[in-house]
């Protein structure tokens, strides 16, 4: 055999050595994907309420259920509650004291969709999940949000609860705008008091989930900062800021003065970072760090907190401030953490 012949064989072989390393490797790696995937399905959502919303959702996810439906029900529980004055019915009002709400869904082929500013409809979440699926639209607002939920079955209600009327009228005796971090805990906590917000509060809860069959969804839905602006809509039913879903890649909510996640696009980011190869809380950690690098001196006295999850049903979060909580369900935990935070 000749010595240029030899080398060829070799070098061949080298080659096809390789080769199959690579795909053993490959498999290695997808067999490695797998298993930590069997540990969905998996829900988790913003704030110590946020074990309730989980409850409901996960009835739905340990029965194989998809994870849209599961998200739908699990912030309908929130939206619900009368007692929680940061979502939906009993949500404190806006300044002139009508209670305005907020919603988004996303599933996961990218089909999302959103309400604004929508009154006298229990579960807004519902109503925006009907825009996305029954019409050509991402998002409808005001009355004409209204009109389409009417349209298609929704009861109109008083949103306005005697509680949360006494609180705006309290309110109106000064009017006065402050910044209150982590109002979600302190009004809902019985404990804590209630405590009425003001401009630079943030009321919402975020959900995302990965159901049985490693497919993802998301829902976010809010009353937005008590006695705003009328108006006023924040980051909550904005996707790509207070919710983003990418199938291929995670999921990822916003809690927090909505008009910072807005600038930077947050949720979005947050799925776009975890796409680079960051794990959920990094990812987040790095979203929270482009707000303070944007106004180093704001962000000390004002809240964000960003919550993901990714294929692996890996999760993290990260904050601005102390006090950020988010709830996680999942076959073998359920439990309320307090996030890692910048300040």
């Amino acid at each position: 055999m000749s010595s240029s012949r030899r080398k060829f064989l070799q070098s061949a072989a080298a080659v096809s050595s390789a080769a199959l390393m690579s795909t053993e490797s490959l498999f290695a790696s997808a067999q490695k994907i797998n298993q930590t995937a069997k540990a969905a399905p998996i829900v988790i959502s913003t704030w110590d309420f946020g074990r309730f919303a989980n409850a409901d959702a996960w009835k739905i996810l340990e029965k194989g259920g998809r994870a849209l439906d599961a998200v739908e029900a699990g912030v309908q529980v929130a939206e619900a509650d009368e007692l929680n004055q940061s979502v939906g019915y009993g949500g404190l009002p806006d300044r002139d004291g009508n209670v305005t709400l907020d919603a988004c869904i996303m599933d996961e082929f990218y089909n999302c969709g959103s309400v604004m500013a929508l009154e006298h409809i229990k579960h807004p979440i519902s109503v925006a999940r009907m825009v996305m699926e029954k019409t050509p639209h991402v998002i409808l607002v005001g009355d004409g949000a209204l009109k389409f939920a009417l349209a298609n079955g929704f009861k109109k209600e008083n949103l306005l609860t005697e509680s949360s009327e006494k609180a705006w009228k309290e309110w109106l005796k000064t009017a006065k705008y402050e910044p209150i971090q982590n109002i979600e805990n302190k009004s809902y906590n019985k404990d804590g008091g209630k405590m009425p917000g003001g401009i630079d509060n943030h009321d919402t809860i975020g959900m995302v989930a990965l159901d049985a069959n490693n497919n993802l969804g998301g829902a976010c839905t809010t009353s937005g900062m008590a006695f705003k602006m009328r108006g006023r809509v924040g980051d909550s039913p904005v996707i790509g800021a207070g919710l983003y879903v990418d199938n291929e890649i995670g999921a990822a909510t916003a809690t927090g003065v909505g008009e910072e996640v807005i600038r930077i696009v947050g949720s979005y980011l947050i799925v776009e970072l975890m796409r680079q190869g960051m794990s959920p809380e990094a990812a987040c950690k790095e979203g929270v760090s482009r707000i303070i690098k944007r106004n180093p001196e704001k962000s000390k006295g004002i809240q964000v907190g960003f919550l993901a999850l990714n294929k692996k049903g890996e999760y993290g979060a990260y904050a601005l401030q102390k006090g950020f909580t988010f709830s996680v369900k999942s076959g073998s935990e359920e439990k309320v953490y307090s996030a890692k935070s910048h300040y």
